[in-house]
């Protein structure tokens, strides 16, 4: 990479849910929790379903380095907006869910920019 590349730290969160579950999930991560993302600021890259099964959803966040990410998570699932509100909807569809966190090029994470 060149030395005027921009780095961006991004999340990668796969999640694993409880069947018959997904299209519930993803129209609360449309509706509520990915506007509220937005809301506290969140670069919310890319959400939806994933096409290789019935029960996995990802997410991917992009921030401007690690510590950007620990403070904007604290923040936002520490917050009253999220822990009353669509909390216990989301978690109550999860099985499990797993994050890789990754530095990655900005205009890359461009590319995996949802439309």
């Amino acid at each position: 990479m060149s030395a005027t590349s921009s780095l961006r730290t991004v999340e990668i969160r796969s999640y694993r849910l409880r069947p018959g579950t997904r299209d519930a999930f993803h129209r609360l991560i449309t509706t509520t929790a990915a506007p509220m993302l937005r809301r506290w600021q969140t670069d919310v890259v890319r959400h939806g379903p994933s096409p290789h099964d019935g029960s996995s959803y990802l997410l991917i966040r992009a921030y401007a380095d690690l510590e950007a990410r620990q403070r904007e998570q604290d923040a936002f699932y520490g917050g009253a907006e999220w822990r009353e509100g669509p909390r216990q909807a989301v978690l109550d569809m999860i099985e499990e869910y797993l994050s890789v966190v990754l530095e990655m090029d900005a205009a890359v994470v461009d590319t995996l920019r949802q439309e």
